[in-house]
């Protein structure tokens, strides 16, 4: 009778194993919907600062967080020219605005934008080409706070989400 326990034990346990490991689901985010037969290059050029007011280490923090999620996230070697995907633009905009004021009629909130227009080229698929397309992030602040007390850790944030849009807009096709 003890046999029987054990071996019931052990059938239980193995048809548990074979459920959970039938029925699992899995979903990658990352790798975008690429054809790696196809696409195996990607050039990305610098994108200057052409708005009117300019934080050099915008462009810097921007230029390394586009490549870096290229990088990290495909299979796709970076290089300078003749790429099977080039991704080129600018930063248009780096702007702050009062966003909300308090009761004594001084600004209480601060909104920093940044924009970028991103030229994508696909040049094995010249239907999935755009130009011009406009990316936007923005982030908003206590005012009595100095922009450049916040502006480093504010720009991280943005510049992540804008090259996540980027990304998805070029590469991940949701």
């Amino acid at each position: 009778m003890n046999w029987i326990k054990k071996a019931m034990g052990g059938m239980l346990l193995a048809g548990v194993l074979v459920v959970v490991i039938s029925c699992s689901i899995s979903y990658k985010f990352s790798g975008g919907n690429i054809n790696y037969d196809k696409v195996k290059t990607i050039s990305i050029a610098d994108f200057p600062i052409k708005s009117d007011y300019v934080y050099a280490p915008l462009a810097t923090k921007f230029n390394e967080d586009l490549k870096d999620i290229f990088i990290r996230q495909t299979r796709l070697q970076l290089v300078n020219h003749n790429a099977d995907l080039e991704i080129s633009g600018e930063i248009t905009g780096y702007n702050q605005y009062n966003q909300a004021v308090s009761a004594d009629g001084y600004s209480s909130e601060t909104k920093l934008t940044i924009t970028v227009n991103v030229n994508f080229v696909n040049n094995t698929n010249h239907a999935e080409d755009f130009e011009n397309q406009q990316f936007t992030a923005f982030r908003t602040y206590d005012s009595r706070e100095l922009l450049t007390a916040v502006q480093d850790k504010l720009i991280a944030e943005m510049t992540k989400e804008i090259t996540d849009q980027i990304f998805n807009a070029t590469v991940a096709n949701w």
